[in-house]
Protein backbone atom coordinates (compact mmCIF):
# COMPACT_ATOMS: atom_id res chain seq x y z
CA UNK A 1 0.00 0.00 0.00
CA UNK A 2 1.37 3.58 -0.91
CA UNK A 3 1.84 5.85 1.72
CA UNK A 4 -0.84 8.57 1.68
CA UNK A 5 1.97 11.27 2.52
CA UNK A 6 3.27 10.49 -0.88
CA UNK A 7 0.35 11.77 -2.81
CA UNK A 8 0.27 14.49 -0.18
CA UNK A 9 3.86 15.84 -1.61
CA UNK A 10 2.79 15.19 -4.85
CA UNK A 11 0.00 17.48 -4.94
CA UNK A 12 1.84 19.41 -2.98
CA UNK A 13 4.10 20.41 -5.48
CA UNK A 14 1.95 20.18 -8.56
CA UNK A 15 -0.75 23.15 -7.07
CA UNK A 16 1.51 24.43 -4.46
CA UNK A 17 4.73 24.76 -5.95
CA UNK A 18 4.24 25.23 -9.72
CA UNK A 19 0.73 25.73 -10.08
CA UNK A 20 0.42 23.79 -13.00
CA UNK A 21 -2.16 25.15 -15.39
CA UNK A 22 -4.23 23.35 -18.37
CA UNK A 23 -2.19 22.77 -21.48
CA UNK A 24 1.12 23.66 -19.98
CA UNK A 25 4.51 21.74 -20.73
CA UNK A 26 5.48 19.88 -17.45
CA UNK A 27 8.99 18.32 -17.66
CA UNK A 28 9.22 15.36 -14.59
CA UNK A 29 12.76 14.79 -14.51
CA UNK A 30 13.27 11.62 -11.96
CA UNK A 31 15.18 8.66 -10.62
CA UNK A 32 14.05 5.12 -11.12
CA UNK A 33 14.22 5.04 -7.37
CA UNK A 34 11.82 7.59 -7.03
CA UNK A 35 9.07 5.86 -9.33
CA UNK A 36 6.39 5.75 -6.79
CA UNK A 37 6.57 9.83 -5.92
CA UNK A 38 6.99 10.64 -10.33
CA UNK A 39 4.21 8.12 -10.48
CA UNK A 40 2.28 10.44 -7.91
CA UNK A 41 3.43 13.44 -9.66
CA UNK A 42 1.86 12.31 -13.27
CA UNK A 43 -1.03 11.54 -11.75
CA UNK A 44 -1.30 15.20 -9.74
CA UNK A 45 0.14 16.93 -13.42
CA UNK A 46 -2.88 15.17 -15.57
CA UNK A 47 -5.34 16.29 -13.35
CA UNK A 48 -4.30 19.51 -13.59
CA UNK A 49 -4.94 19.74 -16.97
CA UNK A 50 -0.97 19.65 -17.88
CA UNK A 51 1.11 18.21 -20.84
CA UNK A 52 3.50 16.35 -18.92
CA UNK A 53 6.99 14.56 -20.09
CA UNK A 54 8.79 12.06 -17.93
CA UNK A 55 12.92 12.16 -18.06
CA UNK A 56 14.36 9.40 -15.93
CA UNK A 57 17.81 8.45 -14.94
CA UNK A 58 19.95 6.32 -12.71
CA UNK A 59 23.16 5.93 -10.79
CA UNK A 60 24.70 3.66 -13.46
CA UNK A 61 23.19 6.39 -16.17
CA UNK A 62 24.97 8.88 -14.37
CA UNK A 63 28.17 6.99 -13.76
CA UNK A 64 28.50 5.99 -17.46
CA UNK A 65 27.96 8.95 -18.58
CA UNK A 66 30.88 10.14 -17.01
CA UNK A 67 33.43 7.11 -16.96
CA UNK A 68 33.03 6.17 -20.67
CA UNK A 69 32.74 9.73 -22.27
CA UNK A 70 35.87 11.49 -23.78
CA UNK A 71 36.78 14.60 -23.39
CA UNK A 72 34.95 15.91 -26.83
CA UNK A 73 31.43 13.59 -26.00
CA UNK A 74 31.64 15.33 -22.33
CA UNK A 75 31.93 18.95 -23.69
CA UNK A 76 29.03 18.40 -26.29
CA UNK A 77 25.51 19.51 -25.10
CA UNK A 78 22.06 17.54 -27.01
CA UNK A 79 20.07 20.09 -28.26
CA UNK A 80 17.17 18.07 -27.40
CA UNK A 81 18.69 19.14 -23.91
CA UNK A 82 18.52 22.91 -24.83
CA UNK A 83 14.93 22.51 -26.30
CA UNK A 84 14.02 21.24 -22.92
CA UNK A 85 15.50 24.30 -21.40
CA UNK A 86 14.90 27.01 -23.64
CA UNK A 87 11.09 25.32 -24.02
CA UNK A 88 9.14 23.56 -21.01
CA UNK A 89 6.87 25.64 -19.14
CA UNK A 90 7.24 23.66 -15.41
CA UNK A 91 10.06 21.33 -14.36
CA UNK A 92 9.33 19.55 -11.47
CA UNK A 93 12.70 17.41 -10.29
CA UNK A 94 12.70 14.03 -7.99
CA UNK A 95 16.06 14.06 -6.60
CA UNK A 96 17.01 10.23 -5.14
CA UNK A 97 19.62 7.91 -5.32
CA UNK A 98 20.85 3.83 -5.08
CA UNK A 99 24.25 5.48 -3.67
CA UNK A 100 25.44 8.76 -3.24
CA UNK A 101 28.89 7.81 -3.52
CA UNK A 102 28.53 6.72 -7.06
CA UNK A 103 30.50 8.90 -8.29
CA UNK A 104 33.00 8.88 -6.01
CA UNK A 105 35.94 7.43 -7.80
CA UNK A 106 34.87 9.55 -11.05
CA UNK A 107 38.15 12.55 -11.51
CA UNK A 108 37.03 15.41 -10.91
CA UNK A 109 38.46 17.02 -14.28
CA UNK A 110 35.95 14.70 -15.96
CA UNK A 111 33.16 16.48 -13.66
CA UNK A 112 34.47 19.84 -14.11
CA UNK A 113 34.40 19.06 -18.00
CA UNK A 114 31.00 18.05 -17.88
CA UNK A 115 29.88 21.14 -15.89
CA UNK A 116 31.51 23.86 -18.19
CA UNK A 117 29.26 22.39 -21.07
CA UNK A 118 26.38 22.51 -18.90
CA UNK A 119 27.03 26.88 -17.72
CA UNK A 120 24.68 27.16 -20.84
CA UNK A 121 22.09 25.40 -19.98
CA UNK A 122 22.45 26.92 -16.08
CA UNK A 123 22.37 30.31 -17.65
CA UNK A 124 18.81 29.29 -20.09
CA UNK A 125 17.58 28.16 -16.69
CA UNK A 126 18.19 30.86 -14.38
CA UNK A 127 17.15 33.71 -17.12
CA UNK A 128 13.49 32.27 -17.88
CA UNK A 129 13.18 31.05 -14.01
CA UNK A 130 13.85 35.01 -13.37
CA UNK A 131 11.77 36.03 -16.19
CA UNK A 132 8.75 34.10 -14.74
CA UNK A 133 8.82 32.30 -18.44
CA UNK A 134 9.78 28.95 -16.23
CA UNK A 135 8.46 27.83 -12.97
CA UNK A 136 10.35 25.21 -11.35
CA UNK A 137 10.70 22.91 -8.13
CA UNK A 138 12.37 20.31 -6.96
CA UNK A 139 12.48 17.55 -3.71
CA UNK A 140 13.79 14.65 -2.87
CA UNK A 141 12.37 11.37 -2.57
CA UNK A 142 13.00 9.37 0.69
CA UNK A 143 14.62 6.48 -0.56
CA UNK A 144 17.27 4.03 1.49
CA UNK A 145 20.42 5.80 0.30
CA UNK A 146 19.53 9.27 1.84
CA UNK A 147 18.27 7.46 4.90
CA UNK A 148 21.62 5.91 5.03
CA UNK A 149 23.51 9.12 4.85
CA UNK A 150 21.65 10.81 7.66
CA UNK A 151 22.18 7.66 9.84
CA UNK A 152 18.43 6.80 10.08
CA UNK A 153 16.35 3.86 9.40
CA UNK A 154 13.90 4.45 6.19
CA UNK A 155 10.76 4.95 8.12
CA UNK A 156 12.36 7.54 10.57
CA UNK A 157 13.79 9.48 7.43
CA UNK A 158 10.14 9.33 5.59
CA UNK A 159 8.52 10.87 8.59
CA UNK A 160 11.73 13.55 8.81
CA UNK A 161 11.08 14.04 4.97
CA UNK A 162 7.35 14.48 5.14
CA UNK A 163 7.45 16.31 8.71
CA UNK A 164 9.58 18.28 7.00
CA UNK A 165 7.40 19.42 4.24
CA UNK A 166 4.54 19.45 6.24
CA UNK A 167 2.69 16.58 4.27
CA UNK A 168 2.28 14.91 7.26
CA UNK A 169 -0.62 17.48 7.96
CA UNK A 170 -4.35 17.83 7.11
CA UNK A 171 -3.40 21.35 4.80
CA UNK A 172 0.62 21.18 3.83
CA UNK A 173 -0.40 24.57 1.69
CA UNK A 174 -1.86 26.41 4.58
CA UNK A 175 1.69 25.65 6.59
CA UNK A 176 3.38 26.71 3.58
CA UNK A 177 1.55 29.91 3.32
CA UNK A 178 2.42 30.89 7.35
CA UNK A 179 5.46 30.47 6.58
CA UNK A 180 5.81 32.47 4.30
CA UNK A 181 4.05 35.09 5.50
CA UNK A 182 6.59 34.94 8.64
CA UNK A 183 9.69 35.09 6.24
CA UNK A 184 8.09 38.11 4.29
CA UNK A 185 8.94 39.80 7.51
CA UNK A 186 12.52 39.52 7.16
CA UNK A 187 12.61 40.30 3.56
CA UNK A 188 10.37 43.46 4.02
CA UNK A 189 13.13 44.51 6.75
CA UNK A 190 15.70 44.00 4.70
CA UNK A 191 14.84 45.97 1.79
CA UNK A 192 17.60 48.91 0.87
CA UNK A 193 19.74 47.86 3.20
CA UNK A 194 23.57 47.72 2.44
CA UNK A 195 26.25 45.70 4.31
CA UNK A 196 26.34 42.04 5.87
CA UNK A 197 28.83 41.39 8.57
CA UNK A 198 29.18 37.97 10.33
CA UNK A 199 31.36 37.83 12.88
CA UNK A 200 31.44 34.28 14.83
CA UNK A 201 34.18 31.48 15.84
CA UNK A 202 33.65 30.63 11.98
CA UNK A 203 33.46 33.15 10.26
CA UNK A 204 34.37 37.13 10.48
CA UNK A 205 32.99 38.25 6.77
CA UNK A 206 31.42 40.99 5.48
CA UNK A 207 30.27 41.86 2.03
CA UNK A 208 27.73 44.04 0.16
CA UNK A 209 23.70 43.50 -0.47
CA UNK A 210 23.36 47.02 -1.87
CA UNK A 211 21.17 47.37 -5.07
CA UNK A 212 20.12 43.29 -4.02
CA UNK A 213 16.96 41.63 -3.42
CA UNK A 214 16.35 39.02 -0.79
CA UNK A 215 13.96 36.24 -1.85
CA UNK A 216 11.61 34.68 0.54
CA UNK A 217 11.89 30.94 -0.27
CA UNK A 218 8.69 29.61 1.26
CA UNK A 219 8.34 26.01 -0.66
CA UNK A 220 7.78 27.03 -4.58
CA UNK A 221 10.75 26.02 -5.64
CA UNK A 222 12.80 23.76 -3.07
CA UNK A 223 10.32 21.78 -1.01
CA UNK A 224 10.99 21.67 1.96
CA UNK A 225 12.26 25.53 2.10
CA UNK A 226 13.09 27.93 4.64
CA UNK A 227 15.52 30.75 3.96
CA UNK A 228 15.49 34.41 3.10
CA UNK A 229 18.49 34.43 0.08
CA UNK A 230 20.09 36.99 -1.86
CA UNK A 231 22.79 37.35 -4.39
CA UNK A 232 25.25 39.51 -2.95
CA UNK A 233 27.52 42.52 -5.38
CA UNK A 234 30.47 40.08 -6.43
CA UNK A 235 33.69 42.26 -5.28
CA UNK A 236 32.57 42.71 -1.91
CA UNK A 237 33.22 38.97 0.29
CA UNK A 238 35.71 40.22 2.39
CA UNK A 239 37.27 37.68 5.18
CA UNK A 240 37.29 34.21 6.26
CA UNK A 241 34.41 31.29 6.80
CA UNK A 242 35.21 28.20 8.05
CA UNK A 243 32.19 25.51 7.35
CA UNK A 244 31.12 23.82 10.53
CA UNK A 245 29.03 20.79 8.35
CA UNK A 246 30.61 19.32 5.30
CA UNK A 247 29.43 20.26 1.15
CA UNK A 248 28.53 17.54 -0.84
CA UNK A 249 28.79 17.89 -4.30
CA UNK A 250 28.48 14.98 -7.54
CA UNK A 251 28.37 12.57 -4.94
CA UNK A 252 31.95 13.70 -2.92
CA UNK A 253 32.02 14.97 0.34
CA UNK A 254 33.94 17.69 1.65
CA UNK A 255 34.84 18.43 4.95
CA UNK A 256 36.85 21.16 6.68
CA UNK A 257 36.48 23.51 4.16
CA UNK A 258 37.75 26.98 4.93
CA UNK A 259 37.50 30.32 2.63
CA UNK A 260 39.48 33.47 2.45
CA UNK A 261 37.91 35.85 0.72
CA UNK A 262 39.22 38.83 -0.98
CA UNK A 263 37.37 41.49 -3.31
CA UNK A 264 34.81 38.90 -3.72
CA UNK A 265 37.04 36.61 -4.82
CA UNK A 266 38.29 33.07 -2.96
CA UNK A 267 42.18 33.70 -2.65
CA UNK A 268 42.91 30.81 -0.62
CA UNK A 269 40.98 27.31 -0.15
CA UNK A 270 41.53 24.46 2.12
CA UNK A 271 39.48 21.57 3.52
CA UNK A 272 40.21 18.49 5.50
CA UNK A 273 38.89 15.93 3.07
CA UNK A 274 38.55 16.21 -0.72
CA UNK A 275 41.05 19.51 -0.81
CA UNK A 276 41.67 17.92 -4.39
CA UNK A 277 37.52 18.21 -5.79
CA UNK A 278 37.63 21.81 -4.05
CA UNK A 279 39.79 23.37 -5.87
CA UNK A 280 38.97 21.47 -9.04
CA UNK A 281 35.43 23.38 -8.73
CA UNK A 282 36.80 26.27 -7.72
CA UNK A 283 38.82 26.60 -10.76
CA UNK A 284 36.15 25.55 -13.04
CA UNK A 285 35.72 29.10 -14.37
CA UNK A 286 35.83 32.92 -13.32
CA UNK A 287 32.89 32.96 -11.68
CA UNK A 288 33.46 29.54 -9.62
CA UNK A 289 35.60 31.84 -6.83
CA UNK A 290 32.72 34.10 -6.63
CA UNK A 291 29.70 34.20 -4.65
CA UNK A 292 25.98 33.66 -6.18
CA UNK A 293 24.38 33.34 -2.78
CA UNK A 294 24.20 34.12 0.78
CA UNK A 295 21.20 33.09 3.05
CA UNK A 296 20.01 32.45 5.75
CA UNK A 297 18.21 29.29 7.39
CA UNK A 298 14.83 29.63 9.07
CA UNK A 299 13.50 25.73 9.01
CA UNK A 300 13.79 24.89 12.82
CA UNK A 301 12.12 21.94 12.01
CA UNK A 302 15.10 20.77 10.45
CA UNK A 303 17.71 20.68 13.49
CA UNK A 304 19.80 17.54 12.19
CA UNK A 305 22.66 17.96 9.64
CA UNK A 306 21.60 14.46 6.89
CA UNK A 307 24.28 15.12 4.54
CA UNK A 308 21.75 16.15 2.21
CA UNK A 309 22.08 19.96 0.81
CA UNK A 310 18.25 20.31 0.27
CA UNK A 311 17.86 20.19 4.24
CA UNK A 312 20.73 20.97 5.43
CA UNK A 313 20.55 24.63 3.84
CA UNK A 314 17.33 25.34 5.86
CA UNK A 315 18.43 24.13 9.36
CA UNK A 316 17.15 27.41 11.70
CA UNK A 317 20.68 28.56 13.12
CA UNK A 318 22.86 28.19 10.15
CA UNK A 319 23.66 30.80 7.35
CA UNK A 320 25.28 29.64 4.00
CA UNK A 321 26.81 30.58 0.79
CA UNK A 322 26.56 29.31 -2.68
CA UNK A 323 29.91 29.37 -4.94
CA UNK A 324 29.62 30.26 -7.99
CA UNK A 325 26.12 31.04 -10.52
CA UNK A 326 23.78 33.51 -8.60
CA UNK A 327 19.87 33.51 -9.22
CA UNK A 328 19.54 36.55 -11.19
CA UNK A 329 16.10 37.55 -10.23
CA UNK A 330 18.34 38.56 -6.55
CA UNK A 331 20.13 41.01 -9.37
CA UNK A 332 23.34 38.52 -9.28
CA UNK A 333 25.61 38.84 -12.08
CA UNK A 334 27.99 35.87 -11.29
CA UNK A 335 27.50 33.52 -14.04
CA UNK A 336 29.66 30.03 -13.75
CA UNK A 337 29.16 26.16 -14.57
CA UNK A 338 28.80 25.74 -10.66
CA UNK A 339 26.38 26.60 -7.37
CA UNK A 340 27.28 25.17 -5.10
CA UNK A 341 26.08 25.76 -1.15
CA UNK A 342 28.29 25.52 1.69
CA UNK A 343 26.99 25.70 5.15
CA UNK A 344 27.78 27.14 8.74
CA UNK A 345 26.42 26.62 11.89
CA UNK A 346 25.87 30.22 13.88
CA UNK A 347 23.94 29.16 17.40
CA UNK A 348 26.59 30.29 19.82
CA UNK A 349 28.28 32.99 20.27
CA UNK A 350 27.42 34.28 16.84
CA UNK A 351 25.54 37.33 15.18
CA UNK A 352 24.55 39.48 11.98
CA UNK A 353 24.37 42.86 11.51
CA UNK A 354 22.71 44.98 8.65
CA UNK A 355 24.48 48.08 8.56
CA UNK A 356 25.22 47.82 12.02
CA UNK A 357 21.65 46.65 13.21
CA UNK A 358 21.19 43.40 14.87
CA UNK A 359 19.23 41.24 12.73
CA UNK A 360 20.26 37.47 13.96
CA UNK A 361 22.08 36.52 17.08
CA UNK A 362 22.81 33.10 18.27
CA UNK A 363 20.54 31.05 15.90
CA UNK A 364 17.87 33.70 16.09
CA UNK A 365 15.69 36.87 14.43
CA UNK A 366 16.26 39.58 16.86
CA UNK A 367 13.95 41.96 14.63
Amino acid sequence: MKDPRVKNLADLLVNYSVKVQPKEWVLISGHLVSEPLVSEVLRAVLEAGGYPQILLGSDDIAEYSLKYASDDQLSWISPAAKMLYQEVDVLIALRAFGNTHHLSGIDPKKQQLQGQARQELMKIYMDRSAAGDLRWTLTNFPCPAFAQDADMSLSEYEDFVYGATYCDKEDPTAEWQRIHDEQQVVVDWLKGKKQVTVKSPNADLTLSIEGRTFINSDGTHNMPSGEVFTGPVEDSANGWVKYTYPAIEQGKEVDGIRLEFKDGKVIKATAEKNEEFLLAMLDSDEGARYLGEFAIGTNYGIQKFTKNILYDEKIGGSFHMALGAGYPETGSKNVSAIHWDMICDVREDSEIRVDGELLYKDGKFMI
